[in-house]
């Protein structure tokens, strides 16, 4: 009877290190996935500030447009880097997809206005910059599907049964999505290189 005991026992020790270690793996995607975005986000940051001082030199009468791009970038950044501290937080993620539209709004219309001013279009740097930032938006787009995906996974495998029953113990908690507010915001923006 005691070794039937120490069997279960051992049994179910194995079956929760086994639920505790796929939910650290799974997590461990999920966090690895937000790094992929978080660097994609970055280079577009760190692409913009060129993308309005090339933009400034010919387009002095759209300055409210290009400070709305560069206070929009910045609340980005910020809101990017305290999401990347902890991409479990929905406050966080929910601020961050916030700024994101903002960006990604404030981006649309410089680049709309753009086609104004044919002589900034003809611009070779900004030529370059704006393939640069349509890689970019491309880039961002898959790593977001991909962050998404492996969010899902892991909450699936938190609501599964036994593994539902440890999560909370071991300290698991649900990660958010990373979404858009709108279905016009679920693609890059259009950069037309003409």
């Amino acid at each position: 009877m005691v070794i039937l005991f120490l069997g279960v026992l051992i049994i179910a020790a194995v079956a929760v290190v086994g639920i505790y270690n796929g939910l650290v793996v799974r997590r461990n995607r999920f966090k690895n996935a937000f790094a992929q975005i978080d660097v994609q986000l970055e280079r577009r940051y760190d692409l913009i500030p060129n993308l309005v001082e090339v933009s400034q030199k010919y387009m002095s009468h759209e300055r409210e447009t290009l400070e709305a791009v560069v206070k929009a970038r910045n609340a980005a950044l910020t809101a990017c880097q305290s999401a990347s501290g902890n991409p479990t937080d929905s406050l966080a993620m929910a601020k961050l997809s916030q700024a994101e539209n903002v960006l990604s709004s404030s981006l649309e219309r410089l680049l709309m206005l753009t086609e104004n001013y044919p002589e900034l279009k003809a611009q070779q740097s900004m030529s370059s910059l704006m393939e640069e930032l349509g890689n970019t938006e491309n880039l961002i787009a898959f790593a977001r599907q991909a962050y998404n995906d492996a969010v899902m996974s892991y909450n699936s495998s938190l609501e599964k049964f036994p593994a539902n029953m440890f999560a909370g113990i071991f300290g698991f908690s649900e990660a958010v999505f990373l979404q858009l507010s709108s279905e016009d915001k679920r693609s890059a923006p259009k950069i037309k290189m003409n």
